[in-house]
């Protein structure tokens, strides 16, 4: 059984998407992409860019976003206008005409890369999903389970709750995707451990709802302010040894693998082999634009991964439909599937569906 647990669907990114309003929106997609390793070009002539335009240095908050006429575009490209020229990201693949993913678009990708079922997290540049991922796994039970959104700042609050027994509860989705990056929307109140959030933390392990983790170096954007991050939320885990967490994305590869191989500091494989945890294995999203087809430099890491936590604690993820601004959907799997020699064949089956489905307690088909 193959499973991917890094995939998304969205409606149309020309509406709401579940937010209060379009613009509260693209203010979630603006701040997803200021530190974007997606391409970004001059429109009328193709030259190289960058996203510098679409933040303020020093002020790490929503209220840091300059008024750019971002905008969704098409072909992928989310779109703004600086000084007078205007420039495209190429957030998703060029094929995609409109930006929308709908359930069926992710089935027929799974059906031709030959994956079973996968796992659809939500971050709010995608929109606040929870409602379109618990229809999803609705109407393909057998091969979506999908988890639900929060406002990542404003989790502990009595409303937040009340939205997370009611995905649980009601829509009956088991687990949840909480992005740190995302509390820059209420500029970094506070720190993962603070009081504010311990309602919050208390909430999904009293429901024993699985924890999608992803994290973030902000507001500092530093090997200092990802640690800063890391370790408070170990501090979570200690209060909490029950819960089940899932870390999204691998760790990060400017931190930990500078010359090539991961080195990790005392602090943070004490956090990492938290039990139960399992850490994402999922690198063309992220490098799929420096490196080459298989991605031996992925293959390296992953080999350090498994030595440091095991084959039975990684898990496969291409985060889908992003992931084909740089290969196939195929390829992103293939690159474990058909390489990485260093795997046995029991353990490509463990990374590759097998301790996902048991962590999100998935039934075989």
């Amino acid at each position: 059984m193959i499973v991917d647990c890094h995939a998304h669907v969205f409606t149309h990114w020309l509406g709401a998407c579940g937010h209060p309003s379009r613009e509260v929106h693209k203010r979630y997609l603006q701040r997803v992409v200021t530190r974007t390793v997606a391409p970004t070009w001059r429109l009328r002539d193709g030259a190289s860019a960058d996203t510098r335009a679409l933040f303020e240095a020093g002020d790490e908050s929503w209220n840091g976003l300059p008024d750019v006429d971002f905008r969704v575009g098409r072909f992928g490209r989310l779109e703004f206008t600086h000084e007078g020229e205007e420039y495209g990201i190429q957030y998703m693949p060029v094929g995609m005409q409109e930006m929308v993913a709908p359930p069926e678009l992710m089935l027929a990708q799974m059906t031709n890369a030959g994956v079973d079922h996968c796992i659809l997290q939500a971050g709010g540049g995608y929109g606040a999903m929870t409602e379109m991922n618990a229809f999803a796994g609705r109407q393909y039970p057998e091969r979506m389970t999908g988890l639900m959104h929060v406002d990542e700042a404003m989790a502990g609050t009595p409303e937040a709750l009340a939205e997370v027994d009611g995905a649980h509860d009601e829509l009956g989705l088991r687990g949840l995707y909480y992005g740190v990056d995302a509390m820059a929307r209420h500029g970094f109140p506070w720190l993962l451990d603070g009081a504010e959030l311990a309602p919050f933390w208390d909430k999904l392990a009293a429901k024993d709802i699985s924890l999608c983790f992803e994290m973030s170096s902000g507001p500092g954007y530093d090997l200092a302010g990802y640690m800063a991050n890391l370790t408070a939320f170990g501090r979570v885990l200690k209060r909490h040894p029950s819960l089940r967490v899932h870390m999204a994305m691998s760790p990060p590869v400017a931190f930990f693998a500078r010359n090539g191989r991961y080195h990790f500091p005392d602090e943070a494989l004490a956090v990492w082999r938290h039990e139960p945890m399992v850490l994402e294995a999922m690198f063309p999203i992220t490098y799929g634009g420096v490196w080459d087809y298989p991605y031996p430099e992925a293959q390296a890491l992953i080999e350090d991964m498994k030595n440091l936590f095991g084959a039975d604690r990684l898990v496969w993820g291409s985060d889908m439909p992003n992931v084909e601004r740089f290969c196939t959907y195929r390829q992103s799997l293939d690159y474990v599937r058909r390489y990485c020699p260093f795997l046995t064949a029991r353990e490509k089956d463990l990374i590759l569906g097998d301790t996902c489905a048991a962590f999100y307690r998935i039934l075989p088909r």
